[in-house]
């Protein structure tokens, strides 16, 4: 015997009820509670328990891991069994943080019903056809690892890394709807992000490159690369005196288990919604929203972190880091439509499968901080 839980009783946690209706989400909280006590009743300890999702996935109200678990073992470790249910819900509630854009299409295609998926390989791209799309509007994500990306890739694509949450995190960023074009190493590659892009709504690919980046570029243009650094390197960088901006771009629960001092945080898929002299990851003095002898721009921290002690931090990030950067654009914050001749580096710090994305042309990059040395 086993339990197919569903959306409700998952790994280590439970499904997050924020998803119906705002209004609604104590109420489904308490009743998420009510019906894994419900289930657990029935079922003796050493039944499998098999969730539809989970995993570490944003359907969860937290973020637990693991892909085998049991009653027993959820019994004696799930927050919905060992909490009261006053204690979980306010557990819950405190926890949960922003649902992916892409969720809101979800409802409506998952009643519709799945519609056929066509796997068949996308139509192959050359390098003019990928600087087409690119000036089309489209996006160009680049699969590869991001310390291939960093050595090397096409000005103006996107990296989302083929392993980990790409479906997720993608789907995340992307505006709806738009034409995707995927490079990658090889045609398995393509083949498992197409694969993992249609459990999110992402059902075919404009088109697809493999092989030697550099045939990516169109004759005479070269791809573009940025330097990548340590924390070690940070460190170096400000007891010279240095002038470093660094922009943590991970989730709350993610950095409160320690940041980089004096960071400037806004979670990635906020960025997009930050006016555009703040959203900008580089500006002319390659400071996001100015120059970073000046305090960050009001709008670039959120309310409760304009005067917080948490920004005078704690620790570097457990997790790897690289740079988020973006166009080179007037610094309108030192000087509306100038330049400033400051110049500064920006570190964005993020965590793995983070979206990168390249500025038009070469050579004029931000360094980018990788803990791990990769």
């Amino acid at each position: 015997m086993a339990a197919f839980t569903g959306g409700s009783l998952l790994i280590g946690s439970v499904g997050r009820p924020d998803l119906v209706d705002p209004r609604l989400t104590e109420h489904l909280a308490r009743a998420q509670h009510a019906s894994v006590h419900r289930l657990a009743a029935t079922l003796d300890d050493e039944v499998p328990a098999l969730p539809t999702h989970g995993f570490g996935s944003f359907c969860s109200s937290s973020q637990a891991g693991g892909d085998a678990s049991t009653i027993g073992h959820e019994r004696a470790g799930n927050d919905a069994f060992t909490l009261d249910v006053d204690t979980f819900v306010k557990r819950i509630l405190a926890g949960l943080e922003g649902v992916p854009a892409y969720y809101v299409h979800m409802g409506p295609a998952n009643g519709a019903g799945p519609a056929p998926v066509d796997l068949t390989p996308p139509e192959p791209a050359d390098a003019a056809q990928i600087a087409e799309r690119l000036a089309a509007g489209e996006w160009v994500v680049d699969l590869r690892n991001r310390v291939a990306f960093a050595d090397g890739h096409v000005a103006g694509s996107f990296n989302f890394e083929g392993t980990g949450k790409l479906a997720t995190c993608l789907a995340w960023l992307i505006p709806w709807g738009k034409p995707v074009t995927l490079l990658g190493d090889t045609p398995a590659q393509i083949a498992d992000a197409q694969r993992e892009l249609t459990r999110v709504g992402i059902d075919r690919p404009a088109a697809a490159a493999t092989g030697d980046p550099a045939t990516w570029a169109r004759q005479g243009e070269q791809l573009t690369s940025f330097p990548r650094a340590g924390f070690a390197d940070l460190a170096a960088a400000r007891e010279r005196g240095e002038d470093v901006v660094v922009l943590d771009v991970r989730r709350d629960s993610e950095r409160a288990n320690g940041f980089v001092e004096s960071s400037v945080h806004i979670p990635l898929h906020e960025l997009h919604g930050r006016p555009a002299r703040c959203r900008t990851a580089r500006c002319g003095c390659t400071a996001p929203a100015g120059c970073a002898r000046r305090p960050p721009h009001p709008s670039w921290t959120r309310p409760d972190e304009r005067s917080s002690p948490s920004m005078t931090a704690s620790r570097p990030p457990p997790t790897r880091a690289w740079a988020s950067p973006g166009p080179d654009t007037p610094c309108s914050t030192c000087a509306e439509g100038t330049r400033c001749s400051s110049h500064a580096t920006v570190l964005a710090v993020s965590a793995p499968n983070r979206a990168t994305r390249t500025s038009p042309g070469p050579g004029r990059w931000p360094a980018t901080a990788d803990p791990a040395g990769e």
